[in-house]
């Protein structure tokens, strides 16, 4: 079973106006709801695959219980703790440049977190994947992430990490089987400037030596490169298309990825889905739909380094 963990998820508003003017009254062209929170990008990006996933984290609030009711009419399980408060609205304002406005959502208390634990710990069987994707949630640390990381290891769990460096590196010791930085993300753990693919790699390699299995850096625009746990190394160039949305780019890249790793066992087909259900995601306003992905299949390019 695959597991998907957002722990602030969120309303996405798309807002889209022709001219915005700050301090002005601004007209609304058009609007829309989208769910939001990176692990639920991956559950819905798994759902157009028919890949079956568990959403867990922590809702609330009638901006949580509609949040609920778009996963269930997409037919994705959920099984959230509910907490005081309301799940986060993140506008999205879309007019000559792209401005995000982000919540910070509710905070969590102690007593939250450990009911949290204890259903992950009654569901998770050996081989299930989990994925862990996002930042904290307010009232959390990194011990957190920490102790699924070790659970997923202990339980032999595929742990699947996606998240900003101080949670990425307190968790290498338990030995992710995938994490995926961005480029800046990479630059960003190292304290350092990363420019060329042979710093990516160089850089990538540090991870696997402090224990990750398994490396995608995405790339945006560029694709990405992927370092394997049988000391292979992929390259990925993505497909040509005009940019809509980059939010949860990436996270289509790495539940694409897992959806044909699971099938597969192959690392080189995993690239090029992952690659291209990136790509679809970015040309589309939410999550992308597999008929844009299958077409862009034949356009992603996929060699070994």
């Amino acid at each position: 079973m695959n597991f998907t963990i957002t722990f602030n998820p969120a309303l996405d508003y798309f807002v889209k106006t022709n001219d915005f003017e700050e301090g002005e009254l601004n007209r609304i062209e058009s609007e829309t709801f989208l769910i939001g929170g990176k692990g639920l990008n991956v559950s819905l990006l798994l759902s157009e695959f028919e890949i079956p996933s568990c959403a867990l984290g922590f809702i609330g609030g009638f901006t949580g219980n509609y949040l609920k009711d778009l996963l269930e009419k997409q037919s994705i399980q959920h099984d959230f703790i509910e907490v005081e408060g309301q799940t986060r609205i993140n506008v999205k304002l879309k007019s000559k440049k792209e401005t995000e406005l982000n919540a910070s959502g509710p905070k969590i208390q102690r007593v939250q977190y450990e009911n949290f634990f204890d259903q992950l710990k009654q569901k998770l069987k050996k081989d299930d994947t989990v994925f862990l994707s996002g930042n904290l949630a307010q009232g959390m640390d990194s011990k957190d992430y920490e102790k699924i990381a070790e659970l997923c290891q202990k339980n032999e769990v595929n742990f699947i990490l996606d998240s900003n460096r101080e949670l990425v590196t307190s968790c290498l010791s338990y030995r992710p089987f995938l994490i995926k930085p961005n480029q800046q993300e990479l630059a960003d753990i190292f304290n350092t400037v990363i420019i060329t693919d042979k710093d990516v790699i160089k850089y990538a390699k540090r991870l696997q030596q402090q224990g990750a299995q398994n490396v995608l850096v995405s790339l945006g625009a560029d694709g990405a490169i992927l370092l394997t746990s049988d000391r292979k190394i992929y390259r990925s160039k993505s497909a040509p298309g005009q940019l809509v949305n980059s939010v949860g780019a990436g996270d289509s890249m790495l539940a694409g990825f897992m959806a044909e790793y699971q099938s597969s066992k192959s690392f080189k087909d995993a690239l090029k889905l992952g690659t291209a259900a990136g790509a679809a995601t970015a040309f589309s306003l939410g999550i992308a739909e597999r008929k844009l992905i299958d077409s862009l299949m034949d356009k992603i390019k996929i060699h070994e380094l």
